[in-house]
């Protein structure tokens, strides 16, 4: 738990340690460090996290902050089958305000991930947030090239909601509003050439995730719903691909295409990748059988692709 100092000299103290935190939140982890702060271990399905505050006050207790992110871990490693790398070495910093401020993932002196923790934040806080999924996600894909970061931030963005839901942290009626809502941000606009050629905020993160989507739907057709993304991406972990090592693009998509007996990925980014595709969005929710009125969603069971959108979020057997 934080100790925290007594009123009169909380604010020389709290100065300082401000001080200290500021120099941990550049664009670089900042190893050396985080070698020198104390560390807390926690155990995960095939690894180890490493856990270290960096100095600076927040109000929820230390075992809270420990609790969350073991259930990230565990969500993550629900949906992968394993967590993705043997070692993480996990920075937190304070800031000012609530909530969870931001992440960064990085792999290339051993996996690390900084995340920015608000120092007002409260249980509600941790336990509605996506942050740390998100750049746990990240750790399950090799660094690929800056023109291909929509893999990296589609994956991250479309396997957290999931990964949460069949780890029994969020409901699939909250995931698929999410998507429905987020989603159009992805569509290409007027001039777009391709999810390799354009560096918008919403191409990158939601056509991601549309890329993801529509190539985890094409996949369970193609395979009677027997396999899905989930299986694809196993695999490149599989094969040695997390986010220590770097891999051009063609590698992860056609590892995960073998894996599961069908060109699908590599053939959508043949499609997706040089040219704007923009798909019919609305009419995909109504196949899945999203109906969304008044704020209420149901799921229709009689639609055409009823069981693969139940697959997606069914949580794996084993």
């Amino acid at each position: 738990m934080f100790v925290f100092m007594a009123l009169a000299s909380q604010g020389a103290v709290s100065h300082h340690a401000n001080a200290q935190s500021e120099s941990m939140r550049g664009d670089r982890m900042p190893y050396a460090a985080f070698d020198r702060l104390a560390k807390t271990g926690i155990d995960v399905s095939g690894g180890a996290i490493e856990v270290a505050f960096a100095p600076g006050d927040v109000a929820l207790p230390r075992d809270k902050v420990l609790d969350w992110i073991r259930a990230s871990a565990r969500a993550v490693s629900t949906y992968y089958g394993r967590f993705p790398v043997g070692s993480l070495k996990l920075l937190l910093v304070p800031v000012d305000g609530a909530r969870v401020r931001g992440g960064t993932t990085w792999g290339h002196r051993g996996a690390a991930i900084r995340v920015l923790l608000g120092r007002e934040s409260g249980e509600d806080d941790l336990r509605r947030d996506w942050v740390m999924v998100h750049e746990m996600v990240h750790l399950a894909l090799p660094e690929i090239a800056p023109r291909h970061a929509w893999l990296s931030e589609g994956l991250a963005v479309y396997v957290e909601p999931v990964a949460r839901v069949q780890a029994g942290d969020l409901t699939a009626s909250e995931a698929w509003r999410a998507m429905m809502r987020d989603m159009p941000q992805g569509l290409p606009q007027a001039g777009d050439r391709g999810l390799d050629n354009t560096d918008s905020w919403g191409r990158k993160y939601w056509g991601g995730a549309m890329f993801c989507l529509l190539a985890d739907i094409e996949i369970r057709k193609r395979t009677n719903n027997r396999m899905g993304l989930q299986d694809a991406m196993r695999a490149v972990i599989a094969a040695g691909g997390n986010h220590e090592v770097v891999w051009p693009i063609e590698r992860v998509l056609a590892t995960a295409d073998q894996a599961i007996g069908v060109n699908v990925l590599t053939h959508l980014h043949d499609e997706m990748g040089a040219k704007a595709v923009t798909p019919d969005i609305a009419g995909l929710w109504r196949d899945l059988g999203l109906r969304l009125q008044n704020g209420i969603l149901d799921f229709d069971d009689t639609a055409p692709l009823a069981a693969i959108r139940a697959a997606i979020t069914k949580p794996p057997a084993g």
